[in-house]
């Protein structure tokens, strides 16, 4: 069991804070340990009051805890001061884990959580110490001391920041408008994590990422990958999110995902699709399907087939047993269309023909459709051709008709929201 801290303030409604750091902790297997900062009256509605926690307290509530447990991640939260974050910079100075700062200045019910010197304290003395910092816009642009309103704004203020000390630095894309880009600069490079909007903002939605993070850190990962799990956790957070209270809803940290459940379902997903299927409806290369957890991101969160369903002889048999990452290209049409659509979590290939795209339009099926030859050199086909087909029909279509182009053969995609549902699908089509 490792052990994860956090040095936060305290949240009297648990949906953000150390409340939250902690639930997060908890579902990634790590053991949390905390350090309190401050104790709010707050709830979803107003944060009500603020008591600062003396410096003296919070240094020996870090010291207490760092001569006891092998801590091998932590975040910060909520400093408040000037003088919390002196405090936790020098008892932070002689340590060796990965520390998360995440800037907090402002809660989501607008009210400020910060005072006096606090951000040039920060500036000087805890990003030095940062493994990653992960301001959201606004934060960006009190740090960087610059606007910051686009995504181009975005990277100069990343540099900006990373020239203050931090190793790398996480821009959080929740408050830009437009598309939800996270930018991440690290070693002088950027990467750009795309994911779904969700239209209401939760209440510790920034907590649960850093918390994430730290944790992941603290289990052993490198922070790229901790970042991606971290900010699958946040997703699968945000569809699970839930209203505790009477104003904003909370995300739901603790969240877990049930693998094996996933794995279930592609392997008798696979199995209706071979007592099902005509054998007419069987592409070349096969038929695989795939299904992803909720708030995946990657390849490697997204279960499929190892083999493919298959024709053997006058029947259909499935090779393979279904594995995560077994199959990036169902991988990747099942990620892109969670990007529109998070509630999309699983696909199926099967043959292309005119007759059957006409048997699906009339069945009232949404279809879809993308030509290979419009295609731009050096991007990914079926994450390339599942955008277009999403924004030319304005939503995630039922079916995703690929013409095919020389040497590549032509296929319909099936989507929905699990196995048992793209199966409903497939047999509505097949039996017309």
């Amino acid at each position: 069991m490792r052990t994860a801290l956090t040095i936060a303030g305290s949240d009297s409604g648990g949906g953000a804070g150390i409340q939250a750091d902690l639930k997060s902790f908890a579902a990634i297997g790590v053991h949390g340990t905390s350090v309190v900062t401050a104790i709010t009256a707050q709830n979803t509605r107003s944060v009500d009051s603020i008591f600062p926690i003396p410096p003296e307290e919070v240094r020996a509530q870090l010291r207490a805890v760092l001569r006891d447990f092998d801590v091998r991640g932590a975040k910060t939260g909520m400093l408040y001061s000037g003088d919390i974050v002196r405090t936790v910079a020098n008892e932070l100075a002689g340590t060796k884990f990965p520390l998360v700062v995440d800037p907090v200045m402002v809660a989501t019910v607008g009210a400020s959580l910060e005072r006096g010197d606090f951000t040039s304290a920060l500036v000087r003395h805890l990003l030095p110490r940062a493994a990653l910092v992960t301001p959201n816009r606004v934060e960006a642009g009190r740090l960087s001391g610059r606007r910051v309103r686009t995504l181009a704004d975005a990277r100069t203020a990343a540099k900006a920041i990373a020239k203050l000390g931090a190793d790398a630095v996480l821009v959080k894309g929740g408050h830009f408008s437009g598309e939800l880009v996270d930018l991440l600069y690290r070693e002088e490079e950027f990467t750009e994590y795309r994911g779904f909007r969700y239209p209401d903002d939760l209440h510790g939605s920034g907590c649960a990422l850093a918390a994430s993070i730290a944790g992941f850190l603290a289990t052993g990962l490198p922070l790229v990958p901790a970042i991606e799990r971290a900010r699958q956790r946040v997703a699968l957070g945000f569809l699970m999110g839930y209203r505790p209270g009477k104003g904003v809803g909370v995300i739901n940290s603790h969240a877990v995902i049930d693998r094996y459940e996933v794995f279930q379902a592609v392997r008798e997903g696979a199995e209706a699709a071979v007592r099902l299927i005509p054998m007419d409806w069987v592409p070349e290369v096969g038929i695989n399907l795939g299904y992803a957890l909720p708030g995946a991101t990657s390849p490697e969160d997204v279960c499929a087939l190892e083999g493919r369903i298959i024709r053997v002889g006058s029947r259909l048999q499935a090779t393979g047993s279904p594995a995560f990452g077994a199959s990036r290209h169902i991988a990747r049409i099942v990620l892109t269309a969670m990007r529109f659509d998070p509630r999309v979590l699983c696909a199926i290939n099967l043959k292309y023909k005119e007759k059957n795209l006409s048997r699906l339009k009339k069945i009232g099926f949404r279809v879809g459709t993308f030509r290979r030859g419009m295609q731009p050199e050096g991007t990914s086909t079926m994450e390339w051709g599942t955008e277009q087909a999403i924004r030319k029909l304005g939503r995630v279509p039922d079916v995703i008709a690929d013409h095919g182009e020389v040497g590549k053969e032509a296929m319909v995609r099936i989507l929905g929201t699990e196995p048992r549902d793209v199966m409903r699908k497939v047999r509505r089509i097949v039996r017309g």
